[in-house]
């Protein structure tokens, strides 16, 4: 029987535990659990006399049970490693959608790693207890082992008996999760805010790693050695070698290739990566982001998950972790802004920073007068109030304040500001929707040290990072800092700056910069907590200002943000379009269709903008068509 999980509920009398999750490979998953009987608690330790553990039994992911019957249930939850004591289990014989007469009971016996099943018919003797030893197989006649699909056994991750990682370390510590599938953590001998663990050689897979290879974004690689594991890698698909495809097709098990997902976690302040090293073998990096935030044991960093239909495995994984972290809601749960369903344009391209509300409404008109009026624009990098440090060469632009700049400022009438535009391309034009752009921290400077609470803060930039873009070491945010805004204070900064552009008929925001968030955390708590509390203040100031849930993710790929992530609904989904660079294109569209994959679990993708007159303009279009994002220009 599996260990009882935070889901646990309590019943009339004893509640079993909740708080401790002990490892076990047995397949019976508690989604709705109750202690409803008889029962004593010493200290820690819980007794249950007679009673009844209302359960559902899983077996391959499909519940086939409704309830347990126990007596002389005996649970230490100061020992989770130890297997339970169970004198006597017995399941009842309602099957989810019927029963019969003709079913039969079951009888389960519980150690670490495993438990045994055996049926028998009502009204016939029950068979003997017998205790299963670790990785026990079929006892004889009426009487089987289930051995869950994803385990770890004599030091291997194994997967539907195929090893997928050898010499998994001691240190390693599994816990079933709430499909079928294990998390992983491990326990170290010191603490520290950083922390490395192998968890094994790969053996005989191919597989596709979407990992940072800037700060901002992810892209994917390929390959069939752990030492080829990126570092950063933040989704981790694993097929395995044995079969075939046309095997695949003949309904034999043992055939069909496999797809195991690791999908790396975020544990309370630490987040997790994964890596490769010369020895072939995949790592788990652990990292909080500040030198004091440090720990030493951790039990759920890493989730791994199988099946034999990719997508379907990695959606049932990413389900999985939903349940468990309980901090980010996934795409199919949120309301998607109406731009996907229109073209549009974006002002970068045509203006950069020297964006003006003259421009805009030449491009408005020049785009209708081709005949493809757009219903969105998105006023991109440009129009806010920004200024440097007077002692900087080349200052880095800081947010001065909430209002646009001067060049959004009709002359005859400077207090109407971006509105003017918005009523332009509104009623002149009939577009549906105005976007803007801001940085996650105000600009990319931040917001001038002060306002809102700002304190300058310097990036400190993660090793994995720093190795894969080591052009960090002499960037001007590393060099000269961001004015962060207080904690206390981001939720006011967002509202007040969000309900000033919804007053002048904005609809939504772009919000760019977002994985700086990461680098900051030192004396806050660490990356995870610094990024899950701006996070909150932007859902909370999105949702109340802009009720079509307009917000468009950018520079964001790391996973401190995506599994944080409850209201935005739409995620840039790789690096810049790049007209300039023809190399470019291919890899721009196989990086967002490999992103996607698992950036689409969270939020719907949106593949960038492209030039309309451009030797690749088609090739770009038309997988912007079939990308279900929006489609714009610029």
């Amino acid at each position: 029987m599996a260990a009882a999980s935070g889901l646990v509920r309590r019943g009339s009398d004893v509640a079993v535990p909740s708080a401790v999750k002990r490892p076990t490979a047995g397949r019976c998953t508690h989604l709705s659990c109750r202690w409803i009987g008889s029962g004593e608690r010493k200290g820690e330790e819980l007794r249950g006399r007679e009673g009844r553990l209302e359960a559902f039994f899983f077996n391959n992911g499909v519940a086939i049970g409704l309830q347990l019957e126990i007596s002389g249930y005996k649970y230490d939850a100061l020992h989770p490693f130890l297997p339970i004591t169970a004198l006597s289990i017995r399941l009842h014989t309602q099957y989810l959608g019927g029963s019969s007469e003709s079913i039969p009971s079951f009888r389960i016996c519980c150690s670490r790693q495993a438990f045994s099943v055996s049926a028998f018919k009502k009204g016939q003797p029950r068979p003997p207890f017998e205790k299963v030893a670790e990785g026990g197989e079929r006892k004889g006649k009426g009487e089987m082992t289930i051995k869950p699909t994803v385990r770890i056994a004599d030091r291997k991750l194994i997967v539907k008996e195929r090893t997928i990682l050898a010499g998994v370390p001691d240190n390693v510590i599994a816990n079933s999760g709430p499909v079928d599938g294990v998390f992983i953590g491990a326990a170290f001998d010191e603490e520290n805010s950083r922390q490395v663990l192998p968890l094994g050689t790969l053996q005989d897979v191919r597989f596709m790693a979407c990992f940072r290879f800037k700060l901002w974004w992810m892209a994917q690689k390929m390959g069939d050695k752990g030492s080829e594991i990126p570092l950063e890698t933040q989704f981790l698909l694993v097929e395995t070698k044995d079969g075939s495809l046309l095997e695949s097709d003949d309904g034999n098990e043992e055939n069909k290739i496999v797809y195991t997902v690791f999908l790396p976690l975020i544990e309370g302040p630490f987040r997790a990566c994964l890596q490769g090293n010369e020895r072939d073998e995949l790592e788990l990096c652990l990292e909080s982001g500040d030198c004091e935030t440090k720990a030493s044991s951790f039990t759920h960093s890493l989730f791994i998950h199988a099946g034999t239909d990719p997508f379907k495995a990695i959606s049932d994984a990413i389900r999985a972790v939903k349940f468990h972290l309980k901090t980010f809601r996934q795409r199919h749960e949120k309301k998607l802004p109406g731009i996907v369903d229109y073209f549009g344009w974006c002002t970068w391209d045509a203006f950069y920073q020297e964006v003006t509300q003259e421009g805009v409404e030449a491009g408005l008109a020049s785009l209708e007068y081709g005949g493809t009026p757009p219903k969105f624009v998105i006023i991109d990098d440009g129009w806010q109030s920004v200024g440097g440090d007077p002692e900087e060469e080349k200052p880095l632009m800081r947010l001065m304040g909430i209002k646009e700049n001067s060049k959004f400022q009709k002359k005859d009438d400077p207090a109407l500001g971006i509105k003017s535009i918005v009523d332009i391309a509104k009623e002149k034009h009939g577009l549906k929707y105005v976007y803007v752009w801001h940085a996650i921290t105000g600009y990319w400077g931040g917001v001038r040290p002060g306002e809102y609470g700002s304190l300058m803060k310097y990036p400190m930039i993660s090793k994995g990072v720093m190795e894969n873009e080591p052009t960090w070491k002499n960037d001007a945010l590393a060099v000269q800092g961001l004015g962060l805004v207080n904690l206390k204070e981001v939720y006011r900064f967002y509202n007040e700056l969000h309900n000033y552009l919804a007053s002048a008929g904005i609809d939504g925001v772009k919000v760019d910069v977002q994985c700086i968030l990461e680098t900051l955390g030192a004396a806050l708590g660490g990356r995870v907590e610094l990024t899950r509390q701006y996070h909150q203040a932007l859902d909370a100031s999105v949702a109340r200002n802009f009720p079509d849930n307009g917000c468009i993710a950018c520079m964001s790929h790391n996973t401190d943000a995506l599994y944080c992530s409850k209201q935005t609904a739409v995620v840039r989904a790789s690096d810049d379009f790049y007209p300039r660079d023809p190399m470019s294109h291919t890899i721009h569209i196989a990086a967002v269709a490999y992103n996607s994959v698992f950036l689409g679990e969270f939020m719907q993708p949106d593949w960038d903008m492209f030039h309309s007159v451009h030797a690749a303009a088609e090739y770009h279009a038309s997988a912007r068509a079939i990308s279900g994002g929006p489609i714009y220009v610029r």
